[in-house]
């Protein structure tokens, strides 16, 4: 019996087991001889027939709102999987716990301000390292969920050690001759304490000399006042990052920050309680931390590819990877240690060309390059290699054989793609025809867990081709609200849609009824049935998903169509007013540019002259055709006044956190000439609801 037959049996039993089920799954052609094995969508739904009419079938109650349990369909297309994949390679399990020294301390870790919880140990504690994938969960993105919660401090090689779990990046601590050389320090200040304190109360080292990061991501760089401080650095503490680091961390967490936090907090799953029903993490670790982020500026820049630094008594061979899996980014190879640094372009999963939250499309080919060029410079002699997230590689064979599938994965990605697009189609259609070979598809590094095939293609697509596909009919649709409304109306009014709609999922048809669904939503958000209809159904699919951030997406989506957006929780969406101090003040001016309304501003022309107290620095601004110019280090004789602040101050009142007339009132802003103009100017700005609807309208 082959392994298509022994798949589609057990399948067939597990469905019939699962009661209830009225529908049979019948599998398209394919032939495991050439290599082939059955994908989603190589299966259709047949309704089951007796006696010439369909079975009667029937749907969970609509509310209450809690979750519901997962269907007959998702339970056979997640028992799937367990045959499918190979389950039976545990290495991972047995790689993950070791150089285990101290777990993590399971108390939950309070925001500074004692104002909530910023990093809760136990959240996902029952994912266990030998609990069985629920029937609500993907079981590939179970055992993934299992290896990323594991925690605690590591030894990964002589004077290398890693605090892994303790945010949703791991922190690495170098020894060095004389100190504690930190790596990415982690998205919080209270979660970075918290991980140097466990490496502190079990190894003798004690003082920092220096930090580096990787790349820009606000997770490898927002604990930094967690392990050293401004004062420190300035007496000696270097911080290493690579050229471009501080535009790119700036760019990408605070110009669209407001936008990026609030989808951020769907992909993360922060909106949502751990559970079987609920979150299970994000592929790429559990979640992030809700505490504090910081900011210091580098000292030292990493600014060529090859170049080496001595960092206390430590040889580091630099790799740049810029527009891999950041903007800014750069490997390392030690080779005292013999240990590579693949900072995060090498972890356990396919990662993201894309990034749900919202960022920049990546370069998938360049990415696969730079692993080819580490292979390159160090596959010969290289003996472990450690990433900013999962667990490391041991062995040269090992770490090799790791570095080419994921080299050949965004290279594959990446060449299919432009393949298909040469060929006329489109991106949905080539994030449907796609799939990877099956080297790939049986490599547990290369499924997507973080990342998804899906959405990565459709970046390639989107990185060399933009948003629009070439069909004139997509260039400029009607705006969601409107075209569901008349879609509504099409299809016969709300009852049409919703009796549709729930024979569809009666059927299993999930995707479709989504996207039914979804007008009925955008057409009337009142529609209460067809709220909790649509709650279900995303539900479903997030049971289904082999990634986390889809899960969580899902799931986040389900939870605020049954009870609304929790305007309480609104973390990772504001920009910490000392990370907004750290940037430079060009990028502060451009960070207020944003704010302007453009409706307030029309027709209005204000100069202003600049003096930031903190910064020693003067700078001009004009307000004119909707928009505000700066030019740094002059004044300008026309200004209508002058305003001397401070970097916190200006950074408060762009965020709402004040105003401009109560820093003036509290003497935090000075002013020389019109202060009408002053306060008229500031009048122009608005603040970000970062609490916006996305599944409703």
């Amino acid at each position: 019996m082959n392994r298509l037959s022994r798949s589609l049996i057990i399948l067939l039993l597990a469905l019939l087991l699962a009661g209830g089920l009225r529908s049979v799954i019948f599998a398209q052609d394919v032939d495991p001889s050439a290599g082939d094995s059955p994908q989603a969508s190589d299966f259709f739904f047949l309704p089951y027939v007796a006696g010439g009419q369909d079975l009667p079938t029937t749907l969970p109650p609509l509310g209450p709102k809690e979750p519901k349990d997962a269907t007959a369909f998702t339970k056979a297309l997640n028992e799937r999987l367990k045959i499918e994949l190979p389950f039976d390679n545990t290495q991972a399990f047995t790689d993950v716990q070791r150089g285990l020294i101290a777990p993590l301390p399971t108390q939950v870790i309070s925001t500074t301000d004692g104002s909530g919880v910023a990093w809760d140990p136990e959240k996902f504690s029952f994912i266990t390292l030998d609990a069985l994938a629920p029937d609500t969960v993907n079981p590939s993105l179970w055992r993934e969920s299992q290896l990323a919660n594991v925690a605690g401090l590591f030894k990964v090689t002589d004077r290398l050690y890693q605090v892994r779990n303790a945010d949703l990046s791991n922190m690495t601590i170098i020894e060095g001759d004389t100190g504690l050389i930190i790596v990415d320090p982690l998205v919080s200040v209270e979660t970075a304490e918290a991980a140097l304190a466990l490496y502190r109360a079990n190894r003798p080292m004690q003082n920092v000399v220096a930090v580096i990061y990787t790349h820009s991501h606000v997770d490898h760089w927002g604990g930094v006042l967690g392990v050293t401080s401004q004062q420190e650095v300035d007496n000696g503490v270097e911080i290493y990052a690579p050229v471009g680091f501080l535009a790119a961390a700036t760019a990408e967490n605070i110009y669209a920050g407001g936008a990026m936090g609030r989808r951020a907090n769907y992909m993360y799953g922060t909106l949502i309680p751990g559970g079987p029903r609920q979150g299970v993490g994000t592929g790429l670790g559990t979640t992030i931390s809700e505490g504090s982020n910081s900011l210091l500026a580098p000292t030292q820049t990493i600014s060529v590819t090859g170049e080496t630094r001595v960092i206390d008594g430590m040889t580091f061979e630099f790799l740049l990877a810029p527009n891999s899996e950041a903007p800014s980014e750069m490997l390392w190879y030690m080779p005292e240690l013999k240990a590579l640094n693949g900072a995060e372009d090498a972890t356990h999963t396919m990662h993201n060309v894309y990034s749900l939250r919202g960022a920049k499309v990546r370069d998938a080919l360049a990415w696969s390059k730079y692993l080819n060029e580490a292979l390159d410079l160090w596959g010969d002699d290289v003996e472990v290699l450690f990433n900013m997230h999962h667990w490391p590689v041991w062995g040269n064979t090992e770490v090799v054989n790791h570095l080419e599938i994921q080299r050949d994965l965004y290279r594959f990605i990446n060449d299919q793609t432009l393949n298909l697009a040469n060929q006329g189609y489109t991106p949905v259609e080539i994030a449907e025809m796609i799939r990877l070979p099956r080297s790939q598809e049986q490599t547990w590094s290369s499924r997507g867990y973080y990342g998804s095939l899906s959405h990565n293609v459709k970046a390639v697509y989107d990185l060399y081709l933009g948003w629009f596909d070439g069909n004139p009919a997509n260039l400029h649709p009607l705006p969601p609200a409107e075209s569901s409304a008349k879609y509504v109306e099409l299809m016969g009014g709300a009852d049409a849609v919703l009796t549709a709609a729930k024979a569809a999922y009666a059927r299993g048809e999930y995707r479709w009824v989504a996207e039914l669904v979804n007008h009925l939503v955008f057409a009337d958000p009142t529609n209460q049935e067809a709220l909790y209809l649509q709650a279900d159904t995303l539900e479903q699919l997030g049971y289904q998903a082999e990634a986390g951030p889809w899960r969580n997406f899902y799931l986040t989506g389900a939870e605020e169509l049954r009870n609304g957006v929790n305007t309480d929780k609104g973390s990772y969406s504001k920009g910490s007013i000392q990370v907004l101090s750290a940037i430079s003040l060009d990028q502060l001016f451009d960070f207020l540019a944003i704010h302007l309304s453009a409706r307030r501003a029309e027709g209005q022309n204000i100069i202003l002259n600049w003096v930031v107290a903190d910064k020693s620095e003067t700078a001009w601004t004009q307000l004119e055709n909707s928009v505000v110019n700066h030019t740094l280090s002059e004044q300008n004789p026309s200004a209508a006044a002058t305003i001397t602040i401070d970097t916190a101050t200006l950074a408060g009142i762009i965020q709402g956190d004040t105003t401009a007339q109560i820093e003036i009132d509290n003497g935090k802003i000075t002013i020389t000439g019109d202060i009408l103009k002053v306060i008229e100017f500031f009048a122009m700005f608005e603040t970000f609801d970062t609490n916006f609807n996305i599944v409703t309208p």
